[in-house]
């Protein structure tokens, strides 16, 4: 008598099944980011999709880069975000007049865009690998972080800073007007 086989799919590992059901969970969270047509929930549903991709950067034993997702886009872009689209008093829920009639032309552009983006990394990357061995850890990544690009973060942060005031200033006009 033959002995039973096990199924394929026992054979692939827990990192492996984590690591796909994060990128289901980012997919079907910035789907519903572009969906939604409540402000706030696209927000929140970009927490999420933020999230999953900070997961998956865990998956890859990337940890520096993952907290510095939650920390900088999670933690404060989207709070930015949120306060922005409170202060500035921008429509939240369903209006009809921010409806376009071009979702299925949108769509078609949409799915093109993506099939040539993924076309062109799987084409450009195919035969590189990255090392996960000792010593690949976060501290060239952190290095490069804030030794190189220390500028560019600082002025980042000064647009935030900027676009914050201004939607301080914005909306303290408003009420003055009414």
């Amino acid at each position: 008598m033959l002995a039973a086989q096990a199924p394929a799919y026992s054979n692939m590992p827990a990192q492996e099944v984590i690591f796909i059901l994060l990128g289901i969970l980012s997919l079907a969270s910035a789907f519903a980011v572009v969906t939604t047509r409540n402000v706030v929930h696209a927000a929140l549903w970009l927490v999420v999709t933020l999230a999953g991709a900070a997961g998956s950067y865990l998956m890859l034993t990337a940890e520096f880069i993952a907290w510095v997702q939650v920390l900088i886009y999670v933690g404060a872009v989207i709070v930015l975000l949120l306060f922005g689209i409170m202060l500035t008093k921008a429509p939240i829920g369903n209006e009809d007049r921010l409806t376009s009639e071009n979702r299925i032309p949108a769509a078609i552009v949409a799915i093109a865009s993506a099939a040539t983006l993924v076309t062109l990394v799987v084409d450009a990357f195919r035969h590189e690998f990255i090392d996960l061995g000792p010593g690949s850890g976060a501290a060239p990544v952190g290095r490069s972080i804030f030794q190189a690009y220390v500028l560019p973060f600082e002025v980042v942060s000064l647009l935030l800073l900027a676009a914050l005031i201004g939607s301080i200033v914005l909306s303290r006009r408003d009420e003055e007007n009414h």
